[in-house]
């Protein structure tokens, strides 16, 4: 007969190594494309986003200082945040594969270490969840010198795809004259590019941080159903202990 417990376990923990292939690879692809021209707009707002991405202070600080001329080297070193992630994923993988000692055996010591690789695991994505939280909070002053950093032709994209001029207002930085703002007095009729990409930024930034969330609770699952395993394990062993007592050896 199927152990119940023993399948549940084994269900949520190759989930929990799929959502660890997710992270790796969700990285790694944003990574490599993050800093690709942008042809469009909402491409443009989209990867300003992404090299904002959790954890490293290192690319914090680099986005205040970025200018034009220096974007194209910086962009190499702040593409850095990403190590995260990949990090994330990685020690998923490693929490992953201790589990498999604990289901080829009965050890619970190997479950032990399990559980404790898995909660240190929930732990690590639950910052990276917190600070993409964090970073929605701020999304409008934090694009701002990201705007002020690009080139004419990206503001052009932007200023295109949500509409605007400028960021703040038309002159506030000022606007780049293109088809949407012709001119200073049609500009100035127009909203600037701060609300509608803060709210573009916002939605998309809320499903990446609900989805990491999401991931979390894939390690809360896992380790309620290690800990039941766990539990299960220890009364198998204290009933056999009795039975060898008794003389009743081998039956479990």
């Amino acid at each position: 007969m199927v152990n119940k417990v023993l399948a549940a376990f084994i269900g949520v923990d190759l989930i929990f190594a799929i959502t660890g292939a997710i992270l790796v690879g969700f990285s790694v692809i944003v990574k490599n494309t993050c800093f690709d021209p942008p042809t469009s707009g909402h491409e443009a707002a989209r990867d300003l986003l992404y090299q904002q991405f959790p954890l490293t202070g290192e690319q914090r600080n680099l986005r205040v200082r970025m200018e034009r001329r220096a974007y194209a080297r910086l962009a190499t070193n702040i593409c850095r945040c990403f190590a995260a992630g990949i990090g994330n994923g990685i020690f998923t993988f490693v929490a992953f594969i201790a589990t498999l000692p604990a289901l080829a055996t009965n050890s619970r010591s190997w479950l032990k270490v399990a559980i404790c690789l898995v909660v240190v695991d929930a732990l690590f994505t639950l910052i990276i969840g917190l600070d993409l939280w964090i970073f929605t909070l701020r999304i409008k002053e934090t694009f701002s010198p990201l705007w002020s950093a690009q080139t004419p032709e990206v503001q052009s994209l932007m200023q295109g795809a949500f509409n605007c001029c400028g960021y703040f207002n038309s002159t506030s930085p000022a606007f780049h004259t293109d088809a949407t703002c012709p001119s200073p007095a049609t500009a100035a009729l127009m909203t600037g590019c701060a609300t509608p990409v803060t709210r573009f930024s916002n939605t998309f930034v809320d499903n990446i941080f609900t989805a990491v969330f999401g991931v979390v609770g894939v390690d809360a699952v896992l380790i309620v159903a290690a800990l039941c395993l766990l539990k299960e394990r220890k009364e198998m062993e204290r009933y056999r202990h009795i039975d060898e007592k008794t003389g009743a050896r081998g039956t479990f």
